[in-house]
């Protein structure tokens, strides 16, 4: 192995030896450990040391790195103390996810580390995000992020390769090419010669790097690092490998040939390293040994402190807390100045000045800047706050809500808007297994706002119709706000915006352009998870959100002698319990009304919670009234008899007679 370079240095060399030799006693170590059953599980990276050594080795401490299973070099090279480390394997308070996830899947703030989800796809898009809020501030800095070739075959990789390539974001997008995803080999991947290839159809500087080989490996990446902070871009970096062991111990690799594992055996980075600099005299083996010797004490004296450490207690006050970062709503009230306004322009002026109040809030989205977006809510935006904050974006959710997920790690705000609420499922995966879970399980909390343009009504269709609030909000980690009127949907949006944790914003496209209402003009804010008590009655209760609160006032108007409690939900997550509790004891009798399909809809658990706390006070059957079990249909007739307002009227009457 050829370990010639430019400016061999003794010390530099000796450091890098050292720190490459670190990860790979804490391996031998944990093998000995998971045959004991002391730890539960491990995923080795001997034999590929010398890529997450040496890239770490070359970032600056407070640039972001993004390891991935086999990136223990990340974590040693970054002096993260290992009494923790141990803590963190062994699931103990010590840690840093409180023993609530497992091996690599953290992050940390202090050491500018950002953890794995099992996913892998999305943190390539947390790492544009991330780039993207230096890059805003006009920083010198860069990110690298780790993925394996099989994540190469993800549709994150090609969203987050070419979101950086379009908006020129600093990013190093490492590629450890080992040769097997668990046990499929690359043949099976990918039918290009190289990865370092995609990078030509990303308009993309592309390199190959010898993986085993820690000089070329620092020196390349270092030089790279160095241009890409003068000349900020994104730059692929295919370095060769192999995983010498099994994707983690307990799958094996018999499924690797014997003289494929002895070659690679006989590219050792650590082994070959310390051949050359014996041989170059540029280190002893005596010094080999006194290396050896101290990191060993230093993993036997860590061990220890980790081993003696209590296991985690379960609180259940605790457990329950850490779901989403605690915030104390700061309240700005609403003026006496009012103007009417409609739904649309509520929400506009709602996020505009949100974007005047906060110089770090960031707007994301198709066709959201000079076009306005698609109902021209960001209209003359960019004339406002210019492209940088208010940004277009390729066709490709997932990697904007994972964008959204960096700038909120890097102390941004964001907003993005689906173009249609429908079209979440492209972003579903980072915000159910990134944005919701990411407080609980290390301590960092989302600022995302999702806008979702939602709802039927408007004749668009299976694809452009779709209310799927249920889907967020059994997810816990995420809120879910669903105005239904004009001044809501201001003071909402605001109280979104200003809270740090991941929110679904609902606004029923239904409601833009055709429910008005006088609206405070200044900057307000309303507090999630507060109803609002529309009518005060005592014969039924109607419980509902968004559009169905139009639905029935509608009613309660045409029929003033029937005697209607109705509550607007407008926040489903948190939900204002004590308010539906309270209609219900005030009538006996409720229906539960959502635009959405019944099975599994927010009514069920609405009408389970009553139930459960408010039976003795019923005096008739808890009734859901919702759309037809099928997708939402395009002809005029068809959505009409879709929709739960057709079925109100006669539910109400029923349950009033019953």
């Amino acid at each position: 192995m050829d370990f010639k370079s430019n400016q061999p240095n003794k010390n530099t060399y000796q450091l890098l030896f050292k720190t490459l030799l670190k990860p790979r006693l804490i391996e031998n170590k944990m093998l000995v450990l998971l045959r004991q059953g002391k730890i539960s599980k491990w995923f080795s990276g001997i034999g590929q040391e010398a890529i997450s050594v040496g890239v770490t080795s070359v970032l600056h401490e407070d640039e972001y790195i993004l390891p991935m299973h086999r990136n223990l070099g990340v974590f040693t090279t970054r002096n993260v103390p290992l009494n923790r480390l141990f803590s963190q394997w062994q699931g103990k308070a010590n840690g840093f996810t409180k023993g609530r996830d497992r091996s690599f899947h953290f992050g940390t703030q202090d050491y500018k580390i950002v953890g794995m989800i099992s996913h892998l796809g999305p943190q390539l898009g947390v790492a544009d995000g991330i780039a993207l809020a230096h890059q805003l501030r006009k920083e010198q800095k860069l990110t690298a992020v780790f993925t394996g070739e099989g994540g190469t075959s993800e549709g994150d990789f090609h969203e987050a390769l070419n979101v950086a390539s379009v908006w020129n974001l600093p990013v190093l997008f490492c590629v450890e090419n080992n040769a097997y995803g668990l046990s499929t080999p690359t043949s099976e991947q990918y039918k290009c010669e190289h990865i370092a290839d995609r990078g030509k159809g990303y308009g993309m500087e592309a390199h190959i790097i010898d993986g085993n080989n820690i000089v070329e490996v620092y020196e390349k990446v270092n030089e790279i690092a160095t241009s890409v902070r003068e000349n900020p871009r994104p730059v692929l970096l295919e370095f060769k490998t192999f995983r010498r062991r099994g994707h983690e111990e307990a799958s094996g690799t018999k499924y690797v040939p014997d003289d494929l594992m002895q070659h690679w055996e006989a590219k050792d980075p650590i082994s070959n390293f310390q051949k050359f600099l014996l041989k170059e005299k540029l280190i002893s083996q005596a010094e080999i040994d006194e290396m050896e010797k101290q990191i060993k004490a230093e993993i036997n004296k860590n061990l220890k402190l980790a081993f003696d450490e209590a296991p985690i207690e379960a609180d259940l006050e605790t457990e329950l807390n850490d779901v989403y970062q605690a915030y104390a709503h700061e309240v700005f009230e609403a003026s006496e100045e009012k103007a009417e306004k409609r739904f649309v322009d509520a929400i506009s002026e709602g996020l505009r000045q949100s974007m005047e109040q906060h110089q770090d809030l960031v707007i994301m989205g198709q066709d959201v800047a000079e076009y306005g977006g698609v109902f021209k809510i960001t209209d003359g935006f960019v004339e406002q706050f210019g492209n940088q904050r208010v940004r277009n974006t390729p066709i490709c959710e997932s990697a904007i809500v994972s964008a959204s997920m960096g700038l909120s790690i890097n102390g941004m705000k964001s907003v993005m808007e689906m173009q249609f609420g429908d079209f979440v499922t492209s972003g579903f995966n980072p915000i159910v297994n990134y944005l919701a879970k990411v407080h609980y399980r290390w301590n960092q909390n989302a600022d995302v706002v999702v806008r979702m343009p939602c709802g039927a009504g408007v004749g668009a269709g299976p694809f452009h119709s779709q209310t799927n609030e249920a889907w967020f909000t059994k997810t816990p980690g995420l809120k879910v706000v669903y105005p239904a009127f004009p001044s809501d949907a201001k003071g909402l949006l605001i109280a979104s915006i200003n809270d740090p944790n991941p929110v679904l914003f609902f606004e029923h496209k239904a409601l833009y352009r055709s429910i008005r209402e006088e609206v405070p003009t200044n900057y307000y804010s309303i507090p999630l998870g507060k109803a609002n008590h529309l009518k005060e009655g005592n014969q039924l209760s109607i419980i509902t959100f968004g559009a169905g609160v139009h639905w029935a006032l509608d009613f309660a108007e045409k029929h003033p002698e029937t005697s209607l409690d109705i509550i607007d939900l407008r926040s489903l997550c948190p939900l204002d319990e004590e308010a539906i509790f309270a209609s219900v004891k005030r009538t006996g009798k409720v229906i539960v009304l959502q635009e959405d399909t019944s099975f599994g809809g927010l009514a069920s658990d609405i009408s389970a919670l009553i139930t459960e706390n408010c039976f003795a006070y019923l005096d008739g059957p808890i009734q859901r009234v919702s759309s037809l079990p099928t997708p939402v249909p395009f002809a005029t007739n068809l959505e009409e008899q879709f929709l739960a307002k057709s079925r109100l009227e006669k539910t109400i009457e029923e349950l009033l007679a019953y």
